[in-house]
């Protein structure tokens, strides 16, 4: 099992920098990852500038270091019992960049990748298609001859496109075109392929036990195929550095079904990688620390070791203040897995392509952010995933069906599972007709954009942005309505600042349900996902409460930024529901790489007071208490539900349910 406490030791160092490890201390060193209880560092092999930290034969050692700074750290390591993955930069290397240019990848325009040129300073990706490779493959066997590590972590790593003179060779042999985009990609599969065989091949001669992760800043759902080229997955995610808060989540709620290790690698910087003296709040840490454990993942915080060697005793402080929790928390989140209700079918996943951090799938952003704040036991799945184990299935926005989803969803229908549809999300996908009975005819996209829903309870119209589609109900019930503004802003005509007004004069239907389904007609997922309209969340929460029917696994009374998770820990008896809440803030923004990320801070913890709850799980339940105070606390049973009272929490709070030893069967165990 991977360790809890995790600590990713970047030390990428300039040639031009003097007195490398220069004060490097064994002791302090190793006072540091005990102050901080960490119980497992990754260290430094080679960094982006292409530099070893240990004398090589296959690589050059920074001019700067006298000594072997590698073995010194693993020994550290090694006598306090820490384990210590080894990192080697694997898609970064600016020595070999300038040294061989032809290695580079290149784009279409012969631009390179990350930085475009030579004329700013910043790093350049290598093509793995090239002589490069071979290169990378020695140092790797060095590593692994010379020092036996448990770990290799491979950095800057993932299918990149290249139309180097290589690449360009090697489409042509098959056949295609370069200036063809699929076959660069194709080009681009291939190469990435072989690169993780060769890797594989490499490390496990010397240990087939030893862990390898290559890490491309994403784990791109329904890529299985690349998720198992590592052994267990470490989901990058500083929500300073321009992933925000919502990422993590996310990106676990897929991995969750991969049946792999994985953990959540935060840092504990105020903004990302590569700042020297820059620092979170303690309370931002504890938070993220908690927010991994909920989510069923280890934890790794990111930290930049001084040229020098010294580590930074603030740090490992602050580290400290969320790794002493983590540490009295951890018999609680051992082999633990996450119980969901409800199932998102990833767009990103049906696409089936690659995708970095920085890719946009608005339908999955707005699915995330809704179950999130609403406090739903959710997950996101590939196709591969069994939509029997969730009682409500969401198709956000573009999913269109073609004869093989259409019998999965069909048969999850006909045994008692419900659906979630909205905009062409269920509709066949060469024709314009729902493949699902949704007790409407499908009538087209709307001409109005944007155009307004109205609630069944009241008149007034609230605006949606997102396109809206027509439909004809069937058999199905209206529980909403459209109205459309009197005409389009245009060069013709246009009225106000922004739109125009809701035209009185008609309105057409715009959600139905049936007894399993609800449908409604707008892109409403990827509505909320980009300005998080409260009436688009109402749309979506309103058919969520409809299909699960009162049958919510755990319900919490949080606010609107809680987090509420449930997991169960079979060979103990017991489910733990995961508590969270902290205050962000949007500090500013900065500027790496041309590109402006925002700064989304967490300082002061508020607590809360009196925060009630339920859960509704198989298995008796015996006793409930508070961890890891090990406070009990009462409970009473109520039509199958088990209601409790948190008298008060502060940042995250695990609350126990131990159960008799039958009746823990779930639904994907039956």
């Amino acid at each position: 099992m991977m360790p809890y406490r995790q600590v990713h030791l970047d030390f990428h160092t300039s040639e031009y920098v003097p007195g490398i490890g220069s004060e490097f201390n064994k002791k302090q060193f190793q006072d540091a990852l005990k102050t901080g209880h960490v119980n497992s560092i990754t260290v430094f092999a080679k960094c982006h500038h292409g530099w070893s930290y240990y004398p090589s034969k296959v690589n050059a050692i920074h001019p700067s270091l006298d000594f072997d700074l590698l073995k010194e750290e693993l020994e550290a390591c090694r006598e306090i019992g820490v384990k210590a993955p080894v990192y080697l930069s694997a898609g970064f290397d600016e020595r070999m960049a300038s040294e061989h240019s032809d290695w580079l990848i290149r784009k279409s325009d012969e631009t390179l990748c990350d930085t475009r040129d030579f004329t700013v300073p910043g790093y350049h990706r290598m093509c793995y298609n090239t002589p490069y490779l071979d290169k990378l493959l020695l140092e790797i066997e060095e590593v692994m001859e010379k020092y036996k590590p448990q770990g290799i972590f491979l950095d800057i790593s993932a299918v990149t496109p290249c139309v180097c003179a290589r690449c360009r060779k090697s489409i042509k042999s098959r056949g295609k075109d370069f200036r063809d985009e699929a076959a660069v990609m194709e080009q681009a599969e291939i190469t990435y392929a072989n690169y993780v065989d060769k890797v594989a091949r490499t490390v496990h001669k010397y240990d087939p036990d030893c862990t390898i992760f290559h890490n491309g800043g994403h784990i791109t759902r329904g890529r299985r195929d690349l998720a198992r080229g590592n052994s267990h997955l470490e989901l990058e995610s500083l929500p300073t550095g321009g992933w925000g808060y919502d990422h993590f989540p996310m990106s676990a709620a897929y991995v969750m079904n991969l049946d792999m290790e994985y953990l959540g690698m935060t840092g504990k910087f105020h903004t990302t990688w590569g700042e020297f003296g820059g620092f979170k709040h303690p309370n931002a840490l504890r938070y993220e620390a908690g927010l991994s454990l909920a989510f069923g993942a280890k934890c790794s915080i990111g930290d930049q070791l001084h040229p020098n060697g010294w580590m930074n005793e603030k740090t490992y402080r602050i580290i400290g203040e969320a790794y002493s929790e983590v540490e009295q928390k951890e018999p609680w989140c051992r082999s633990a897995e996450n119980i969901c209700d409800v199932a998102v079918l990833s767009q990103e996943a049906v696409s089936l392509g690659t995708a970095t951090r920085d890719t946009v799938y608005d339908g999955d952003i707005g699915a995330n952010r809704v179950l999130l704040e609403g406090k739903y036991l959710y997950t996101f799945i590939d196709l591969e995933v069994d939509f029997s184990r969730f009682q409500v299935l969401i198709l956000p926005d573009t999913i269109r069906v073609d004869e093989t989803l259409s019998k999965q969803l069909q048969a999850y229908l006909d045994q008692g599972g419900k659906l979630l549809l909205s905009g062409q999300s269920g509709l066949w996908k060469n024709t314009d007709s729902f493949a699902v009975e949704v007790g409407a005819a499908y009538e087209g996209e709307g001409r109005f954009r944007p155009n307004y829903c109205v609630f069944p309870d009241g008149k007034e119209a609230e605006v949606i942005y997102e396109q809206n589609f027509r439909i004809s109900p069937t058999f199905g019930t209206v529980t909403g309505k459209s109205k459309d503004p009197y005409f389009n802003r245009d060069i013709s005509h246009f009225s106000s600042h922004q739109h125009t007004p809701d035209d009185d004069s008609q309105m057409y239907p715009a959600v139905i349900r049936t007894g399993n389904t609800v449908y409604i007609g707008w892109n409403i997922f990827a509505e909320y996902g980009k300005i998080g309209s409260l009436q688009a969340k109402r749309l979506i929460a309103e058919a969520l409460e409809y299909l699960l029917a009162g049958a919510h696994s755990a319900r919490a009374a949080l606010p609107d930024r809680g987090v509420l998770t449930l997991t169960r820990q079979k060979q103990e008896n017991r489910y733990v529901a995961h508590l969270l809440f902290a205050h962000t803030t949007l500090r500013g923004h900065f500027n790496i790489y041309g590109e402006e990320k925002l700064v989304e801070a967490i300082e002061d913890i508020v607590p809360l007071h009196q925060v009630k709850g339920s859960i509704r799980v198989p298995g008796k339940v015996t006793k409930v208490y508070l961890a890891p105070q090990m406070e009990e606390i009462s409970f009473t049973e109520e039509d199958g539900a088990v209601n409790w009272q948190v008298p008060q929490m502060e940042c995250h709070q695990m609350v126990v349910f131990e159960c008799e030893p039958k009746g823990m069967t779930y639904r994907e165990e039956e």
